[in-house]
């Protein structure tokens, strides 16, 4: 009861509201105020200055953070461990990921392994899948930002150049090779602030000299994207290996140097060599060295 209790301080901290630590925690607001109040009231403490909707942490509050971020992570490696010593003839594999289109495939062969093994896939941006993996929220994240951080192993599982994505009645979908500058005056579907894709879209566009035109569509996820394009709303760029095999898609190569752009997959070093870990990466392929 005290981690129910405890997590929903150290969310309400964390994110700065009650409305952001209940919608991290999935439960309703008023469920974050009661258990806030009931540790405050078991303990006659005061844990936040309340200043209207302005929460601040009181010295007490500041004080309890550190320990009870450890306490949550003890909390969540006991839920590893036990998940990871039951043989995987049960339990649960949480992935985080920014699409679907390199790691299903790993997915897919370790279900078939370990089929009583249930399998979570939560997709988001590139910071969004680490963000989970530092809560404790995913086991394995999939990534295209190169992260350094020194809790994460790190895989290369793709790197593929960036390439135009266009309907195959699109006017581009004809020629051999393009150049950015042709994507001028055509309408470009973007990805959301804040995704790697996006970041490295609009560097090439500007290294070019192509300016963003003022009808760009901006989508959130690869997946969305990708069914934009299908649906002639306008063309794209993205990695080659996320393209698939959909028959109304064309891709087709950049003259411009182009970068390419690398696909990691991530894991807590703590949890390196755990029985769990070793049978999914087992199913990654083209799974490199860890960095």
């Amino acid at each position: 009861m005290l981690a129910l209790l405890a997590a929903a301080f150290y969310e309400t901290a964390r994110q700065g509201s009650v409305t952001a630590a209940a919608k991290r925690l999935e439960v309703s607001q008023p469920t974050i105020t009661a258990r806030i109040q009931q540790l405050e009231r078991h303990y006659g403490v005061e844990l936040f200055h309340r200043r209207g909707n302005r929460l601040d942490l009181s010295d007490a509050g500041a004080s309890l953070m550190p320990l009870v971020g450890e306490m949550l992570q003890i909390e969540n490696d006991i839920d590893f461990a036990l998940r990871n010593e039951q043989e995987l003839r049960t339990g649960t594999l949480r992935v985080g990921t920014t699409g679907p289109f390199y790691i299903l495939p790993a997915i897919a062969a370790f279900r078939r392994q370990y089929p009583a093994v249930r399998i979570n896939v939560e997709i988001g941006n590139s910071q969004q899948v680490l963000d989970a993996l530092v809560d404790f929220r995913v086991d394995v994240a999939v990534s295209s930002q190169q992260n350094e951080d020194p809790r994460f192993v790190r895989h290369t599982i793709a790197n593929d150049r960036l390439v135009a994505v266009v309907h195959r009645a699109h006017p581009l979908a004809s020629r051999d090779t393009v150049s950015l500058a042709d994507l001028t005056g055509h309408t470009l579907l973007m990805r959301e602030s804040g995704s790697r894709t996006r970041v490295l879209m609009e560097h090439v566009l500007s290294q070019a000299g192509v300016q963003l035109p003022s009808n760009t569509i901006e989508l959130g996820s690869r997946e969305a994207v990708r069914e934009a394009v299908r649906c002639e709303m306008g063309c794209t760029l993205m990695p080659s290996g996320e393209v698939g095999a959909c028959p109304d898609l064309c891709a087709v190569a950049i003259i411009d140097d182009m970068p390419s752009i690398g696909e990691y997959l991530y894991y807590l070093e703590a949890r390196a060599g755990t029985r769990l870990m070793a049978a999914f990466l087992a199913n990654v392929a083209h799974c490199g060295d860890p960095v």
